[in-house]
């Protein structure tokens, strides 16, 4: 039987590298947006709308692939997040906490949904983290407190399930040429900035991203959960040669 892949976040620049990623590989592919206009030019098997920022909705996107697809995903990619620039003292209260929901509920929900589904059955996930949860960030206090939770969460998780043969995982890229990032990098001198904060040069791809989420899911990592992988370029162990 082909593996299910759920993938959340699905639109977005590092999802949609990973959709198309898998489904080359022959996965069947479910990809998940809030918005399902979103998902109109995704290549996926099934396409599903749901929030899953809530234990409801997280539910009804695995509900949903297993009645589309026939059965519970046994891969799982949680490609949603958003970010926030910004000092603790500028953060307001409700940015803070629509960042919390948005990184570290949906990781939650959509994890407990889906380690639900498998009903004691082996299967891989990975969740997307960043760099800033690693290594201190000027003005990233509030996404560093969020994908810092998703790090522990997967840390702890992937003990509890590790006897069932659940591997979890994560991935915590730099910066990466995405959506998200558009509005930094479309300005020369920011790109060329950031580009120089990391040992290998330049600014990452979506698909360079994917490829590592991809090979979390494979077999080829089997030996491998608990894991953070940065996908960095270096950043959080080596400092650039400043020439």
């Amino acid at each position: 039987m082909t593996s299910i892949a759920l993938i959340t976040g699905a639109s977005g620049g590092i999802g949609r590298a990973l959709v198309n990623h898998l489904r080359a590989q022959g996965f069947q592919i479910a990809a998940v947006s809030r918005d399902l206009g979103r998902l109109a030019d995704i290549d996926a098997h099934l396409r599903i709308a749901a929030d899953v920022t809530t234990p409801e909705g997280a539910a009804a996107a695995v509900e949903t692939c297993l009645g589309g697809l026939g059965a519970a995903p046994s891969l799982l990619a949680h490609c949603v997040g958003n970010t926030l620039i910004a000092p603790l003292h500028r953060t307001k209260p409700e940015a803070y906490r629509d960042l919390i929901r948005v990184n570290l509920d949906s990781a939650v929900f959509m994890l407990q949904a889906w380690l639900a589904a498998l009903k004691g059955t082996p299967g891989a996930a990975v969740l997307a983290s960043s760099v800033v949860a690693r290594i201190g960030v000027a003005n990233h206090e509030a996404i560093a407190a969020a994908k810092g939770g998703v790090e522990a969460l997967v840390r702890s998780a992937a003990a509890t399930y590790a006897a069932q043969g659940v591997r979890i995982n994560a991935v915590a890229p730099g910066m990466t040429d995405t959506p998200m990032t558009s509005g930094l990098l479309s300005m020369p001198a920011m790109r060329e900035g950031a580009a120089k904060q990391y040992p290998l040069g330049g600014v990452q791809s979506a698909e360079q991203v994917a490829q590592v989420l991809a090979w979390l899911l494979s077999d080829q990592a089997s030996r491998i959960t608990g894991q953070i992988i940065p996908v960095d370029g270096g950043f959080t162990n080596v400092r650039p040669l400043v020439k």
